[in-house]
């Protein structure tokens, strides 16, 4: 009996010693420095094809959580172009109705004051129908750019009026005064009245640099301060001409159609999608620094495919 117990004793301190051996070479592999994972990079901000030349980038982490999910709160001011604006107008709704504790303020004003509201942080987001200038990003170096839509820019005249299409230098010799009657494109003996944007609009400035090719406007130009401006003078003056967003030309206007290599091309949603329509656009929204909080809720918003088919619901172009 004795000499089991002697057994067991040798056996047990041999299971003990083979324990402490294994818990000591554990500890030395556990010491042992492990090798250092390749570093996950962050989630990149979302790339937005633009157009050449654009200064234009986008702060929207494509990882980030849908913005109707009700979650979003807080007060968001909106402003600037006219042109964004029921879009912008249409996206608030949508953006207050599931998030009952948003309250979004959208006014417009111009993309001249879309740019400088941002840039001085009087909004939180600025609306914009063209690109933000050079000397713009040099006065406001926080500017980031948002592409959010697309246009194509509408030559509108009286429903009236026998002119069906036009050219780029016909549009060109009107608003430059070398053109006055309507005669001379075609149409009937009849004064043209040059109906056009104040100097804060962005759409403005595009036909400036899309048409004019730096020529000037001319002085008995009538400026409107927005869109519906222009279609509601337009609509009420047979020898008016006036430019337009593309969700601005209604059925109380006519859109000309514009011809190019020989072909007349109507201004429209397809048009602008496969770039036969010359004079289109990208229209932009943007803050100052990279969107967070509930400003950021909202571009994810806007650029969603809930969003972008409110923007199509407004006659304007997906990004």
């Amino acid at each position: 009996m004795a000499e089991k117990r002697r057994t067991s004793g040798i056996v047990a301190c041999g299971l003990a010693a083979i324990l402490i051996v294994a818990l000591l070479v554990s500890g030395c592999v556990s010491n042992t420095p492990a090798t250092t994972p390749t570093p996950t990079a962050s989630p990149a901000a979302t790339t937005i094809p633009t157009v050449a030349g654009a200064n234009t980038t986008s702060a929207l982490n494509s990882s980030a959580p849908s913005a109707l999910t009700g979650t979003s709160k807080g007060r968001l001011t909106i402003t600037g172009s006219t042109t964004v604006l029921p879009v912008a107008q249409a996206w608030a709704e949508a953006f207050m109705a599931a998030n009952k504790e948003a309250d979004v303020q959208v006014s417009g004003g111009g993309s001249g004051v879309g740019v400088q509201a941002t840039g001085e942080k009087t909004a939180m987001i600025g609306m914009a129908s063209r690109e933000v200038s050079a000397s713009e990003m040099t006065k406001y170096p926080s500017l980031v750019v948002t592409p959010i839509a697309r246009d194509g820019l509408s030559i509108i005249v009286n429903p009236q009026n026998k002119v069906e299409t036009i050219t780029l230098s016909q549009i060109r010799g009107i608003y430059n005064g070398t053109i006055t009657n309507w005669k001379d494109v075609g149409g009937a003996d009849l004064p043209i009245v040059v109906i056009g944007r104040d100097s804060a609009s962005g759409t403005r400035d595009f036909i400036a640099s899309a048409v004019m090719q730096k020529d000037n406007f001319t002085a008995s130009a009538l400026e409107k301060n927005s869109n519906g401006a222009i279609e509601t003078a337009v609509s009420t003056t047979p020898g008016a001409i006036g430019y337009v967003g593309l969700g601005y030309a209604e059925k109380s206007v006519k859109a000309l159609s514009i011809t190019k290599n020989g072909a007349a091309v109507a201004p429209s949603v397809a048009t602008v999608v496969d770039g036969t329509y010359p004079i289109s656009r990208q229209l932009y929204m943007l803050t100052s620094g990279p969107a967070t909080g509930i400003a950021q809720d909202f571009l994810n918003y806007a650029l969603s495919p809930e969003g972008q088919k409110v923007v199509e619901d407004q006659g304007f172009v997906r990004i």
